[in-house]
C-alpha cells in the first residue's frame, strides 16, 4: 500500500510538473508572441519564465527526489549520487540561461536590473543553488571526504535543499505576478479586471504551488526515505518487497533492525 501510494504521488507529481512547463510555454506563446533567441527582442525575454519553471522548480525537484525511489535503496549508491548531481546541474544550467536572457534584454533596452523583490529572491536563490551544488559535489561525490564530515553536513545539505526549492517557488510566483503587472498595465485590460491572461497565469502559478507542496510531502514521508544501512522501517521493507523477491515476508517492528538485513541482501529466513 505504501509503495502504491508513493508511485501514485510520484506520477501525479510528474504530470503536474509537465503541466507547469507546458502552460508556461503556452502563456508566452499565446499572449506574448512566442520565442526568439536574438539577444534583443522581447521574444527572447519570453524564455525566462520557461527556463525558471523548468529548471529551478521541475528539474530541481526531480533531482531532489532521486533517493525516494525504492530502486535507489539497494546496490551501489554511487550511480544514484551521479544522477542526483547531474539532474541538479541540468536544473542549474537552465536557471542560469533564464538569467542570461533577462540581463541581455535589460541591457539592450537600457532597463535597470535587480531592483524588484522578485529579482532579489531570484539572485539569492541562484547563489544558494550554486553553493549547494558545489559543496554537495565536493563533500558527497568525491571519494576522499571522511564519513564523519558527510554525516555532519548531510542535515545541512538536506535543509538548504528544501530552502532552495521554497525560494525557487517564491521567485516563480512573484515573477508571474510582476509579469502580469507589467503586461496588463493599461486602461483597456487592467490586471484588476482579471482578463483571460491574468486568469490563465494565476492558475499556472497555483499549479506551481501545488507542485511544490507535493514535492515537500514526498520528501517528508519517513517511510519513503532511503534507509540507513542495516535499519529498515516497516514501510521500507514492504517497499523493497515490491521488486525484490523475499523482502517483506515477515513484518518487522517499526524502526527496528532485522537480523541479517541490509541494503545489499535479503533478510535472514
Amino acid at each position: 500500500m505504501a509503495v502504491g501510494w508513493f508511485y501514485l504521488s510520484f506520477y501525479a507529481l510528474s504530470l503536474l510538473g509537465l503541466m507547469c512547463v507546458i502552460l508556461t510555454v503556452y502563456w508566452m506563446q499565446l499572449w506574448h508572441g512566442g520565442f526568439a533567441w536574438d539577444g534583443t527582442s522581447r521574444l527572447m525575454f519570453n524564455y525566462h519564465p520557461v527556463f525558471m519553471v523548468a529548471g529551478s522548480v521541475v528539474v530541481y525537484s526531480a533531482a531532489s527526489l532521486v533517493y525516494r525511489l525504492p530502486q535507489s535503496w539497494v546496490g551501489p549508491k554511487l550511480p544514484w549520487k551521479i544522477g542526483h548531481a547531474v539532474l541538479h546541474l541540468l536544473a542549474f544550467i537552465l536557471t542560469v540561461l533564464g538569467l542570461v536572457v533577462v540581463f541581455q534584454f535589460h541591457n539592450h533596452e537600457n532597463t535597470v536590473s535587480l531592483y524588484s523583490l522578485h529579482s532579489w529572491l531570484g539572485i539569492v536563490t541562484v547563489f544558494l543553488f550554486a553553493c549547494q551544488w558545489f559543496l554537495g559535489f565536493v563533500v558527497f561525490l568525491l571519494p576522499w571526504v571522511s564519513v564523519w564530515l558527510r554525516s555532519l553536513l548531510k542535515p545541512i545539505h538536506v535543509f538548504f535543499g528544501a530552502v532552495i526549492l521554497f525560494l525557487s517557488i517564491a521567485s516563480v510566483i512573484s515573477g508571474i505576478n510582476e509579469k502580469l503587472f507589467f503586461s496588463l498595465n493599461n486602461n483597456t485590460q487592467p490586471y484588476s479586471s482579471l482578463p483571460s491572461e491574468a486568469v490563465f497565469a494565476n492558475g499556472t502559478g497555483m499549479l506551481v504551488v501545488a507542485f511544490g507542496l507535493l514535492v515537500l510531502y514526498i520528501l517528508l514521508v519517513s517511510s519513503w526515505k532511503r534507509p540507513e544501512p542495516g535499519i529498515l522501517s516497516e514501510g521500507q521493507v514492504w517497499g523493497l518487497g515490491s521488486f525484490i523477491p523475499g523482502w517483506g515476508r515477515a513484518r518487522p517492528r517499526e524502526g527496528s533492525p532485522r537480523k541479517g538485513s541490509g541494503l545489499a541482501g535479503k533478510p535472514a529466513q
